[in-house]
């Protein structure tokens, strides 16, 4: 079913203009459909901010199962924030504590950019545990996305992220472990998936937290993982919802940079580019140094709407395809009668029976 517009947030009407359905709320109140109440702790920087808030909210509106979807996005204090987001994120965004007193039946937390070396320095570290500890006992599941992941295997299970050699950048071809769990149901069991992170947490981290690995890559380390009851936290360490071109304007920022002199010339993300697509992005580098050379100061656009026809989306149907499993798990959950389930001899910390 549709997610529903229950607050006035621009973001409703991208997802209109991209074809999606979306409810009004009048609408979805004359339907006699029950509602998930999904929060979204959106800690990404002002930059991606809204196109975050976008990804994740297409990927719930996606979803088939039959339930009413509100989002309620919210952030932490803690995190910089320009004075035209701040005032977005007050205009649009609930407080926590206000979402804390109504209640959420699942919690989705995105990553977030980092300055210090150890996470505990963060000034939005305090309120981050914060939620995380509200959410224990509060709501059906909590999904975690890259940094939010690291973030929860430090605080609840003591593992610490270990940084990389290099950036891990790109699409990544990956495989299923474990293809009888439900929130793998009718997934392929080979796709791709995008990374962008300097740091990661190892299967034998995950495993020694008593975590179970879905989803892993030879290349990229574990993409997915559960926690011991198989249900209650989900971790991500690759980026399911990004769009088609959210490694090419990650690719033009760092170009940017470079160009810039405040970094060396950055590599093509890893599987991504075609070979029509990296031609062009040499041809543009070729043409810059050109102009370098004979002092030319004229501005050369990077040519991002000529490369993005040359790429390829292959992580966005089985994107689709897990969090509307995931949904599904939560809708199931949230309105199971606890009193049937002791009746019926079903362990609560093992609610889906999986061993």
């Amino acid at each position: 079913m549709p997610i529903v517009e229950h607050i006035n947030l621009p973001t409703f009407d991208n997802l209109r203009q991209h074809g999606q359905e979306v409810l009004t709320l009048d609408r979805a109140l004359s339907q006699d459909i029950r509602e998930l109440h999904i929060g979204l702790l959106n800690m990404m920087p002002d930059a991606a901010l809204r196109v975050t808030e976008q990804q994740f909210m297409r990927l719930i509106g996606s979803c088939n199962q039959i339930a009413q979807f509100y989002v309620h996005p919210f952030s932490l204090p803690g995190l910089s924030r320009s004075p035209d987001t701040q005032a977005y994120i007050e205009r649009y965004y609930r407080p926590f504590e206000e979402l804390r007193e109504e209640g959420l039946d699942a919690l989705i937390i995105t990553g977030a950019n980092v300055a210090n070396p150890s996470l505990e320095e963060e000034h939005f570290w305090g309120p981050l545990t914060e939620v995380i500890e509200w959410s224990k006992d509060n709501v059906t599941s909590v999904l975690c996305s890259c940094l939010a992941t690291h973030a929860l295997l430090k605080h609840l299970y003591g593992q610490e992220r270990q940084p990389l050699p290099q950036k891990r950048w790109g699409v990544y071809p990956h495989r299923i472990t474990q293809p009888g769990h439900p929130l793998l149901r009718d997934v392929n069991t080979r796709f791709d998936v995008p990374h962008s992170r300097h740091n990661g947490i190892s299967r034998e981290q995950f495993e020694r937290a008593g975590l179970t690995v879905l989803i892993e890559s030879r290349e990229a380390g574990v993409h997915m993982a559960v926690s011991h009851d198989q249900f209650r936290y989900v971790f991500f360490q690759g980026h399911p919802e990004y769009d088609t071109n959210s490694l090419l304007k990650e690719y033009k920022r760092e170009v940017n940079r470079f160009l810039n002199g405040e970094r060396d010339l950055p590599p093509y993300p890893v599987n991504y580019f075609s070979p029509e697509a990296a031609a062009l992005a040499d041809t543009y580098l070729e043409e810059v140094f050109r102009a370098r050379r004979f002092r030319s100061n004229g501005h050369l656009p990077f040519p991002e709407e000529q490369m993005l026809p040359h790429i390829d989306n292959t992580w966005g149907d089985t994107s689709k395809a897990l969090f509307n499993n995931w949904l599904g798990l939560v809708y199931q959950l949230t309105h199971v009668n606890r009193r049937i389930l002791f009746i019926e001899g079903v362990d609560p910390d093992n609610p889906l029976g999986l061993l």
